[in-house]
C-alpha cells in the first residue's frame, strides 16, 4: 500500500504546525545584518607587537621580573657564540673574532679622584721617596729690607703654594702667580761617599708646576715640571712679586 504525497511530506516535516507556518513565511530567517558577529578569525586575535618583535616583548617581560644587565650581558654572550659559529659553517676559514676581555689597568680616574680637595683637583702628586723633613725647616719672608712673616715647612712632607686657598699651604695673593705655582718637597736620596758607603738623607727640593711667570731660586729661574734641590739661606721668588722666602734650618739665624 503506497503512501500519498501529503503523507510523505507530513513524515518529512516533523514540525509543529506553527513551527511550519513560521518558516514557511520566512519570519524564521534573520536578516544578515542583523545576524550577531561570529568569532574573530585567528589573526585578528593575535596581540600587537607595537613594532617591538618577539624577543624585545620577552625582555620587557623578564624585566618585570628581575631581568638584570648580568642576564642581558649572558644573552649577549650566547648571541656572538651563535653569530660565530653561523659565520664559521659558512666560511670554515674565516678568523674567529675573539671578544673583547674586560682591561683591569688603571685608568687614572681613581688617582685622580683622590687627589682632589672640596673638588678642586691638585696638579702635583708626590713621589715615591717623599718623606718627613729630620730638620725643622722654616721660611722667613721679606718684603724689602723688612722681615713680615715666618713659615714653619717641616711638620710634612711637602707644601703646595700658590693663590688657590683651598688647596696650597702657602697661599700668595699676588696677581702674577698661579693658583698652584709651585711645590717644596722633601725627598730620601741615597749618596755614596768616596769609600763606597751608601748613605740616606732627607733633603728638601722645589719644583715649578708650569706657571705663567716662573720660580726663581737666588735670582734664577729654575726649569719647569722639574726637582730643583734646595740649600740653606737659598731666596725663592714666586713670579714677579717682590717678596723673599729665605730657606734656613731652626739652628741657623736669618
Amino acid at each position: 500500500m503506497s503512501e500519498s504525497p501529503e503523507r510523505r511530506h507530513y513524515r518529512r516535516d516533523s514540525r509543529s504546525p506553527r513551527r511550519r507556518e513560521y518558516v514557511s513565511k520566512g519570519a524564521g530567517r534573520s536578516s544578515s545584518r542583523r545576524r550577531s558577529p561570529g568569532p574573530s578569525k585567528p589573526y585578528d586575535r593575535r596581540p600587537r607587537d607595537n613594532g617591538y618583535g618577539d624577543r624585545d616583548r620577552v625582555r620587557d617581560n623578564e624585566s618585570k621580573k628581575g631581568y638584570s644587565e648580568k642576564d642581558r650581558e649572558k644573552e649577549r654572550v650566547v648571541d656572538r657564540k651563535r653569530y660565530d659559529g653561523d659565520v664559521k659553517k659558512e666560511d670554515p676559514d674565516a678568523p674567529t673574532v675573539e671578544p673583547e676581555k674586560p682591561n683591569f689597568g688603571n685608568s687614572g680616574l681613581l688617582a685622580k679622584e683622590t687627589n682632589t680637595i672640596k673638588g678642586v683637583e691638585v696638579k702635583y702628586n708626590e713621589p715615591p721617596e717623599a718623606r718627613k723633613p729630620t730638620k725643622n725647616w722654616r721660611l722667613y719672608v721679606f718684603k724689602g729690607s723688612e722681615q713680615v712673616d715666618l713659615i714653619h715647612i717641616y711638620r710634612q712632607s711637602c707644601y703646595l703654594i700658590g693663590r688657590d686657598t683651598v688647596v696650597t699651604d702657602i697661599p700668595i695673593a699676588h696677581p702674577s702667580c698661579s693658583k698652584q705655582h709651585s711645590a717644596i718637597q722633601y725627598r730620601q736620596i741615597s749618596e755614596k761617599n768616596e769609600y763606597g758607603d751608601v748613605t740616606t738623607t732627607v733633603k728638601p727640593f722645589i719644583i715649578d708646576l708650569e706657571s705663567t711667570n716662573g720660580t726663581y731660586v737666588n735670582d734664577v729661574e729654575i726649569p719647569k715640571s722639574r726637582y730643583y734641590e734646595l740649600r740653606g739661606s737659598d731666596v725663592i721668588k714666586f713670579g714677579t712679586s717682590s717678596r723673599e722666602y729665605v730657606l734656613l734650618a731652626e739652628d741657623a739665624s736669618a
